[in-house]
């Protein structure tokens, strides 16, 4: 058995955090067809994976973060440094932090925010104590305490048989336990089982159902990879209960009874009449402002969490008015990465159908990541579905395959369009694959190589045909970006300052310059020398007004047969890509 923490420091949250995210994907499926509070829309599985997904990642940043400021460090190029090894983990308190925020900009759903607000709680107490590089059984205890205790303080109205219940149940079951962290682990994941079985009596719903909440059970898998961490060994998957005949929830549940995530039972008449539009986004805002937003979205729907602190919260509502929530969110501050989603005839928090109707897949689609919404338009119009790359917020693999099941085609292409995510594209595409999808992964590293594959896409060829095409009009294609440095560094072309302008072509920096204009021609003029018919600009919109026009008559100047296109990236753009044909 491989060796195990006896206490937890920062290499146990990250060993936690992958545990619960492979946790989470075995158990995706079976929490999604459980899933029929508050909304029977089948997803709460995804959205716990896709939460869980972004608080590792966020971890293993930390963890990468250190590791290059150690190399940075290195004087001697032996990996020690001149003085002995420099490479000094993440403390606790750091990957905790890490973890809460990861979750709190990943959160998803109901279930996802309650659980991003989960792990805050406990980031909380851990991180308490900035000096400490670890804890021992009694901080986990009051982790977890405080944990339940924030979740319960988020939600506006908390219901009994969710899994805020299962989540205070865990937390009373570690109180009792005396010992290190694998026993108080072990106490919290048996109190949140056994609550777990019970929440059908909680919750009329449930009972009628035949099931146990979707978020409780989510909850006690996270839990279960929590004593794996500790123990090496994980709780035998068969005593976590589901009950009988989850596989008859969406298409039987009876709908006519809910209840209402703000605590009161929907009367028969008006069960079909819930909330259309389940409204998400990120807000930075003050305490103060957010206290008249709950206040305000209150009135507006139900299954309201707000979680977060410090000047950023996720916010999660179901109303009837999705506007007026996003409106909310602009009186209070600044909300982005607004999600709205309508629950449509399937969700039965919406009407009273009792099955799910059949929309005929098509044939092919292409799913693309792309840097800014002009280009996410750009890529729509091509008839793309689309995957928006924030700056330093990569998508996660759960993401990608949210996308190609959105697709809703039989076979799919897809464009990860940055060299970073091609093993993110991979794990989803072998997601969709199990799930029956024909997906070819074509390793685009930049936007315009999407573009000119894009360019010569055509559904009516063989799979395999269309594939080839793609690909090799992508690889033909020589990608470069223009930015702007963050920080001092070490680069290809020499020594960067923080300010600088970096020109990269195929991912290397070949370039360091002053003036944007000036670094972008000297990067296009070295890109044309090796010939080219193409060019196409993507201006983001911190780009001069007239590096455009200047590019354009660049090349008309100097290269003869050479045409140029432009297009508008948006303002979460890089700063210029260009890609030569």
């Amino acid at each position: 058995m491989a060796q195990v923490p006896q206490t937890l420091d920062a290499s146990a949250v990250r060993a936690w955090c992958g545990l619960a995210l492979e946790a989470l994907g075995r158990a995706r499926e079976e929490i999604d067809a459980i899933n029929v509070y508050p909304v029977a829309d089948g997803d709460t599985g995804t959205n716990l994976y896709l939460t869980v997904e972004s608080a590792a990642a966020a971890v293993e940043a930390v963890f990468a973060a250190h590791a290059a400021v150690s190399v940075i460090g290195d004087t001697t190029g032996t990996g020690t440094g001149s003085g002995g090894p420099v490479i000094e983990p993440p403390t606790l308190a750091d990957a905790v932090r890490a973890m809460a925020h990861g979750a709190l900009i990943g959160a998803r759903g109901n279930s996802g925010t309650i659980l991003a607000q989960l792990l805050r709680g406990m980031a909380q107490v851990l991180a308490a104590d900035g000096g400490t590089g670890e804890t021992d059984g009694e901080g986990l205890r009051l982790a977890l305490r405080h944990a339940s205790d924030a979740a319960r303080q988020a939600v506006a109205h908390p219901v009994e048989g969710t899994v805020l219940t299962v989540a205070s149940a865990a937390a009373d079951a570690a109180s009792d336990a005396r010992g290190d962290c694998a026993v108080v682990a072990r106490a919290a994941y048996e109190g949140a089982r056994t609550a777990l079985a019970a929440t059908p009596g909680q919750l009329a719903v449930l009972e009628r159902a035949g099931v146990v909440d979707a978020g409780g059970r989510g909850l006690v898998a996270v839990l279960a990879a929590l004593v794996e961490t500790f123990t090496g060994e994980a709780p035998v998957a068969g005593a976590v209960p589901v009950l009988a005949s989850h596989a008859r929830v969406v298409a039987d549940a009876d709908v006519t009874a809910l209840e209402c995530a703000d605590g009161g039972p929907v009367p028969e008449e008006s069960a079909e009449n819930g909330p259309a539009f389940e409204v998400i986004y990120l807000l930075d805002a003050d305490d103060t402002a957010v206290a008249r937003l709950r206040a305000r979205l209150d009135a507006l729907g139900d299954s309201l969490v707000v979680v977060g602190g410090d000047g950023l919260w996720n916010v999660h509502v179901h109303v009837d008015d999705a506007g007026a929530a996003v409106e909310a969110g602009v009186e209070a501050g600044r909300p982005h990465r607004i999600r709205i989603t309508h629950f449509g005839p399937a969700d039965a928090h919406t009407t009273g159908s009792t099955a799910r109707p059949v929309r005929e897949r098509a044939q092919r689609a292409v799913v693309a990541v792309v840097p800014g919404e002009g280009l996410a338009g750009l890529y729509a119009e091509a008839g793309a579905t689309t995957v928006l790359a924030r700056p330093g917020e990569p998508p996660a693999s759960g993401e990608l395959v949210e996308a190609v099941r959105r697709a809703h085609a039989l076979e799919v292409v897809l464009l990860p369009n940055d060299a970073e995510l091609r093993h993110t594209a991979a794990v989803a595409a072998e997601q969709a694959r199990s799930e029956g999808v024909r997906v070819a992964l074509i390793p685009t590293r930049s936007a315009v190589q999407g573009i000119a594959a894009l360019a010569v896409h055509e559904p009516e060829r063989r799979f395999d045909e269309d594939v080839v095409a793609m690909t090799s009009a992508a690889g033909a294609t020589r990608y470069a970006e223009v930015e702007v440095a963050e920080r001092q560094s070490w680069t290809m072309a020499g020594i960067c300052q923080a300010g600088d302008v970096l020109g990269l072509i195929d991912g290397d920096v070949a370039v360091i310059g002053s003036d944007i204009t000036a670094t972008a021609e000297t990067v296009l003029n070295r890109m044309l020398s090796a010939g080219g018919e193409m060019v196409t600009l993507v201006l983001g919109d911190e780009a001069p007004e007239t590096i455009a026009s200047h590019l354009e008559a660049r090349v008309r100047e100097s290269y003869l047969a050479v045409d140029t296109i432009t297009y508008r990236g948006g303002h979460q753009s890089p700063l210029l890509l260009i890609g030569v044909e």
